[in-house]
């Protein structure tokens, strides 16, 4: 059923505070980086024809890139409701079932790009604080000083709330970006008064001329324009927060237009702003953004404003980094972390320490070690438009195979943003010695914990099924020699849905007895969000009080055993939770195996393995009622 109007309004109010907080606060630093002195590839600051060029380029990156890509086409790949990287890969691999105990080339690809996703992440609290806090140095210079102990301090001070959950700050999020965008765009607009020819930056005509009569210049100056659209795979990634409408809605009223005057305003401003001295013209603008309204009683309001701005685009990230971790351990491509949940009404409210404390140290050390925003904004754009092309590419595959599209309609739609992606994306590539090998490293990083894990999981779970025994086999066996049973239920947790799990061989080895109930159960992650339904759940009777249950879930839903082992009930097995007992496996690993890994991964796998997080959480055990057994196993 389709929202009411005022719930799509509230929801287009809160696709503000959440999805636009980027791309939002890229006004504070992509025109600046675009004419930037210390940039070795700006454009002339004092040229009526360089200042067109790049607002022009401004103007069609947000048309092409972020309307029509993503807005149009991008948002259409939902995977049941739920965006993002890994969940466009998961709506691939739908179609490849037959391929699932291998890693794809689309996997790959999704797994990279989420290791970009962190690089970025990371980057973003520390440019946008870093570049709003700047703002104070066209107040007064002899503030320049403070501007980074004030951005660590801010940096510090958000990563440290995020303990206490941002449920209760989220619900003024929207009404702060919805002031902010109308505040920047009334910003620029005295200045597109005063120099209305700033219009004629329309035409792509000036833009494309640009890039045409300054060659390789020209090119390499993509790389600082492309800083205008950073945060676009935000409108993707919380798509299943708010829905394509709302985030269609919150673009067209209020984000385009508060960017298009904008960035038409600091364009405005350079061509105001020319002087000639001896014989030169010179720009006297220093910073575009806070320019437009540096001399006015509006300069300090704004740099508060552009503060708040930048947290509210840091907080979205972060919280984007928490889901998109869950969402890799239930897919079983990370080890399991601490999850809290910071809300009783909204379970995608979560709070993962690892992961704040990584973020936490990693942006104070960016801050601490680049210094200024202009220094940030050359490890910027290699994250984004890494993304950008893998987006694409997995977009084609579910064109292709999930939308039926024909092989000419697929290419139509690709080849063109084939070509602007990579036209961004290798325009940055000159920027890598100077820190776009950061993002870079965080990518690969990541990829290497990621298919590591994956790999070890995997050739764990093979070497787990070689150890396991027939149901049939085991059954008569106890038929035949029945070993004591003592009252209750024992669940055991396993890892295939056939054979009887080695903990279970392990537990009637050492203790020879067994409850009146066994239940095996194994839990299996579907390449959609949430999996619902009585095909979710499936329960078998074996014989011999034993019963084995297997439950499907999505990526996007918690493991809860006892809410399983409820739901179980409608199904004929009946478990008194109080009476209850979890057999689990600890597996103690030895890296002098011979299974096909190399040896620094089998390590590096130990290492994971050894720092995961107890299951008793994960699945939501009562610890008062888990018994784990040893099991030595050889890699």
């Amino acid at each position: 059923m389709a929202p009411s109007k005022s719930a799509l309004a509230w929801l287009s109010l809160g696709a503000l505070g959440v999805v636009y907080g980027d791309i939002g606060t890229s006004p504070l630093y992509a025109m600046k980086e675009c004419f930037e002195h210390k940039n070795p590839h700006h454009a002339d600051a004092a040229n009526p024809e360089a200042v067109l060029g790049v607002v022009s380029l401004v103007l069609w990156s947000l048309i092409f890139v972020v309307i029509v890509k993503y807005l149009l086409f991008v948002l259409r790949a939902d995977n049941k409701g739920e965006g993002g990287t890994l969940a466009l890969a998961a709506l691939v691999q739908q179609k490849l079932s037959d391929k699932r105990r291998r890693l794809t080339i689309p996997v790959l690809l999704a797994l990279f790009g989420t290791g970009l996703l962190y690089g970025e992440g990371l980057i973003t609290p520390a440019i946008s604080v870093l570049s709003a806090v700047e703002g104070l140095s066209e107040q007064n210079a002899s503030l320049t000083p403070l501007v980074i102990p004030i951005s660590v301090t801010i940096l510090v001070g958000l990563f440290w709330i995020q303990r206490y959950g941002t449920g209760k700050l989220g619900s003024i999020f929207g009404w702060i970006m919805l002031l902010w965008f109308v505040s920047i765009g009334l910003a620029g607009v005295p200045h597109i008064i005063e120099q209305p020819s700033v219009f004629r930056a329309i035409s792509p005509h000036y833009g494309l001329s640009y890039l045409m009569h300054h060659g390789l210049h020209g090119f390499l100056l993509l790389g600082s324009v492309v800083l205008c659209v950073t945060g676009c795979e935000a409108l993707y990634a919380d798509m299943g927060h708010f829905g394509k409408t709302p985030i269609r809605i919150a673009w067209s009223f209020v984000v385009f237009p508060g960017l298009l005057f904008c960035y038409f305003g600091q364009g405005a401003l350079y061509l105001d702003n020319m002087t000639l001295v001896d014989g030169v013209w010179t720009s006297t603008v220093t910073h575009p953004f806070f320019g437009l309204v540096k001399g006015t009683p509006f300069l300090i309001p704004m740099v508060i404003l552009a503060t708040m701005a930048a947290i509210i685009a840091s907080q979205a990230l972060i919280s984007g980094a928490f889901s998109l971790t869950n969402q890799a351990v239930q897919l079983g491509y990370l080890p399991r972390v601490t999850v809290m949940h910071t809300s009783s009404k909204h379970e995608g409210q979560i709070y993962i320490p690892e992961i704040n404390n990584f973020f936490m140290v990693a942006c104070v050390l960016l801050v601490l070690a680049f210094q200024k925003s202009t220094n940030l904004a050359a490890a910027y754009g290699i994250a984004v438009t890494g993304l950008m092309m893998i987006t694409s590419y997995l977009l084609v595959l579910v064109a292709r195979r999930n939308w039926g599209w024909s092989l000419g309609a697929s290419l139509l739609f690709y080849i063109p943003f084939f070509v602007i992606d990579g036209l961004f994306f290798s325009s940055n590539v000159v920027k890598i010695a100077a820190g776009g090998w950061f993002p870079l490293a965080i990518g690969t990083g990541v990829f290497i914990v990621m298919t590591t894990w994956w790999r070890g999981r995997h050739e764990l779970s093979k070497m787990m099924e070689t150890g396991t025994i027939p149901d049939d086999l085991f059954l008569a066996d106890i038929e035949s020699a029945p070993p004591p049973r003592v009252s209750g239920t024992a669940v055991f947790m396993s890892s295939g849905a056939t054979g009887m799990p080695n903990v279970l061989l392990h537990h009637v080895k050492h203790n020879k007895v067994l409850h009146k109930q066994v239940v095996l159960l194994s839990i299996v992650t579907e390449n959609i969000p949430f999996a619902v339904g009585n095909s979710s759940l499936s329960v078998s009777e074996l014989g011999q009080g034993f019963y084995r249950v297997v439950a499907r879930v999505g990526f996007m839903q918690q493991m809860n055993v006892p809410r399983i082992l409820v739901r179980c009930e409608k199904h004929g097995l009946h478990v008194n939770t109080s009476d209850t007992t979890y057999y689990l496996g600890r597996q103690s690993l030895v890296v002098t195996g011979k299974t096909g890994i190399a040896r620094w991964r089998k390590s590096l796998f130990k290492f994971l393995a050894h720092n995961s997080r107890p299951p008793t959480a994960f699945f939501h055990l009562p610890p008062n009622r888990v018994v784990e057994l040893g099991l030595q196993i050889e890699m």
